[in-house]
């Protein structure tokens, strides 16, 4: 029986870089599930039992079938009463709580316990006194083939990240009243176990840098302020404690660890982010990364309802995720095109001899013979294409997203919303009080005592909607600039400047080809100061502060856990906010119907040589916007970015969850 976490590092032993999530992945399967085929155990199948966290942990990271090849033939939980197996043995990941160990015990003791052996692996460190309750019971010990901390409580929903599923952290940690509440400490608390155990995983030891509070006379410094240091003090306490108690731990810093929270950036939950995935979760009633469509029926009847998930095994979707909407709209058809072309069959013009529509193509390949999973996959992602352009159109968010966009950039003010509101009165209370939620973090003045009725009464937003834009100033004593009077919303405006703007165009990269794709989240030029080693110490500190002869730049590398062996040198230093190009996620020789496949293997021959990873974690929400950031920086700096946040945020969530900063809402209300 094993009593520490598995003494097998995932990456140590080969040259070959392996991806977060691959890691996560192989952990689940290799350390866990097939170290129990091993040693004494004479059982084929096994049956895994779980709880509500682990279940969803092994969810994001593994397929049934994944799990099925590792001779598991059933999957219980942990809760639910279930049938006596005496024959099999069983494998338990679960949390190592109280009502857990007690549950396991229950199950093996006795007489005729429920299965014949028990692998036991726990997400996260287990207390003492749970170690100490089950060696106490006699009965139990022998049938216990494992006991280990796998040391795994986090969930990868991303290639390149990760949450730690705190959905309500805005309100535990930044509401009214909460300050040293229980459910607050108990938020921070949980939140540090699962960011620590990304970096026992890993076998990663990161320099834990973290927004500082700011401390000067003219400002009191709040609880809020003081958020991200508690976190980062806490998350540094937990992975200390992995120096000594897991084995081949790195001793010396691997890595680096930016935690932050939703006050760096309140602009980028709410504006519209114009890619392929961002337009997706934020105009289609998605359940998760679940769509369901409609797909002609096999027996000629009525249409059927299909359920696809929009994840990273669709060759299709991970090419164009990260694509402008129109961008991806230009190569499906492109694509479509290139297919009919390869099918003889199909190579004839439309009727009257013009040019075929994309839907004219779609409906012919379907006819084909040759119709297969690769034109199932294009069909599917046209008809999520045609169905984004048309609400675009009908919703009027192309005149929306472009004065967002001045508004953010300095080149819209007042005058210009006004005539937005006068003008565009259909115009949807969503995306008005999103727009007023842009207009306030750049122009926090005109919001002063009551100066935002007039505003709110012309936006016709109801009172319940302004919450979310008053709440903001809750944040304000985390701005970048508490003695500039124009700073209450956590944004750093230029003294110099005439206009309010709360990004600046970069200059010296290539002008966006596609029309709103210039927004970029703060976060970006945060992660390319990490890299070159330019964070402000006086803003963001560190708790394991490095000598000064051994800081990490971009352009070297400590040895690592993972064996990476080189990083790629600093491009030319430029202004830290500059115009995007939404080209970057074109990939390479992807021009064809075929060839969105190539993605898969490029995904990770890419990833050959690279340098430390960078993890950056959020407080209170990240954005899709944010995770296309970082996909976006792993491949300029050559260092694996890995977004962590207490959860992943479409704008209507994060609007709901600032309504709940200080007003009661029912768990009904929050729509997650």
């Amino acid at each position: 029986m094993s009593m520490s976490d598995s003494d097998s590092s995932s990456h140590a032993s080969s040259s070959e870089y392996k991806t977060f999530r691959q890691i996560s992945r192989d952990r689940l399967l290799q350390e866990m599930l097939r170290s129990a085929k091993t040693g004494d155990s004479k059982s084929t199948w096994k049956v895994l039992i779980m709880d509500k966290v682990t279940v969803k942990v092994m969810s994001c990271s593994c397929k049934m079938a994944d799990i099925t090849d590792e001779g598991v033939s059933l999957v219980e939980d942990l809760y639910r009463r279930r049938q006596p197996l005496p024959s099999m043995d069983a494998i338990y990941f679960i949390q190592p709580l109280r009502e857990n160990v007690v549950m396991f015990l229950s199950d093996m003791s006795g007489r005729v316990p429920l299965y014949k052996k028990a692998y036991v692996f726990f997400s996260s460190p287990i207390p003492k006194e749970l170690v100490n309750l089950i060696k106490n019971d006699t009965s139990v010990l022998p049938r216990i083939g494992a006991l280990r901390e796998m040391n795994l409580e986090y969930f990868a929903m991303d290639s390149q990240g990760f949450v730690t599923d705190n959905e309500r952290a805005l309100e535990e940690l930044y509401g009214e009243n909460m300050q040293n509440t229980r459910q607050h400490e108990a938020c921070l608390d949980v939140m540090a176990t699962r960011i620590a155990t990304v970096f026992a995983s890993l076998r990663e030891l990161p320099y834990v840098r973290y927004r500082a509070a700011k401390v000067d006379d003219s400002t009191e410094t709040t609880f809020r302020d003081l958020i991200p240091t508690k976190l980062a003090a806490s998350v540094w306490n937990c992975i200390t404690k992995y120096k000594s108690s897991i084995p081949h731990f790195p001793q010396s810093e691997t890595c680096e660890l930016l935690i932050l929270d939703r006050s760096v950036d309140h602009i980028a939950p709410v504006i519209h982010e114009w890619t392929y995935d961002a337009m997706c979760h934020d105009l289609l009633n998605l359940d998760g990364n679940k769509y369901v469509h409609e797909v002609p029926s096999k027996s000629g009847g009525e249409p059927e309802k299909k359920e696809v998930l929009l994840e990273d095994h669709d060759p299709v979707w991970l090419e164009l995720r990260h694509a402008h909407i129109a961008d991806a709209s230009e190569r499906l058809h492109e694509k479509m095109t290139n297919f009919v072309s390869k099918n003889k069959a199909a190579q004839f013009q439309s009727r009257d001899g013009g040019e075929l529509s994309t839907r004219d193509l779609q409906k012919m390949v379907q006819a084909l013979p040759q119709y297969n999973e690769q034109m199932d996959k294009l069909s599917l992602h046209v008809e999520i294409a045609g169905k984004i352009n048309r609400l675009i159109r009908e919703l009027g968010l192309r005149d929306l997203g472009q004065l967002e966009q001045d508004l953010v950039f300095g080149d819209a003010g007042s005058k210009e919303l006004i005539n937005f509101l006068r003008l565009k009165q259909d115009a949807s209370p969503e995306n008005k009080l999103r727009l007023m939620m842009i207009y306030a973090c750049v122009y926090p003045e005109k919001f002063e005592g009551d100066k935002g009725t007039k505003l709110m009464q012309l936006a016709k937003i109801s009172p319940d909607d302004m919450n979310a834009v008053n709440n903001l100033k809750l944040f304000e004593g985390a701005s970048d600039n508490k003695k500039n009077s124009l700073a209450g919303f956590s944004l750093k405006f230029d003294a110099q400047k005439r206009k309010h703007a709360a990004r600046k165009d970069r200059t010296g990269e290539e002008e966006e080809t596609w029309a709103l794709s210039r927004f970029y989240p703060v976060i970006e030029e945060l992660i390319e100061k990490v890299s070159k080693g330019e964070l402000p110490k006086n803003e963001y500190a560190c708790m394991n502060e490095p000598n000064p002869s051994t800081t990490i730049t971009s352009n070297r590398s400590l040895p690592s856990a993972s064996a990476r062996t080189s990083q790629a040198p600093v491009a030319a230093a430029h202004s830290m906010r500059s115009r995007r190009t939404a080209t970057w996620a074109r990939p390479r020789g992807s021009d064809d119907g075929y060839s969105s496949d190539s993605v898969l293997r490029h995904a990770s021959s890419d990833f050959k040589r690279m340098g430390q990873r960078i993890f950056v974690f959020i407080i209170g929400g990240a954005t899709r916007s944010e995770l296309r950031v970082c996909h976006k920086l792993t491949a300029k700096l050559k260092r694996e970015v890995v977004l962590g946040s207490s959860s992943l945020d479409d704008p209507p969530e994060f609007i709901t969850k600032m309504k709940m900063l200080t007003k009661e809402l029912s768990v009904d209300d929050l729509h997650i």
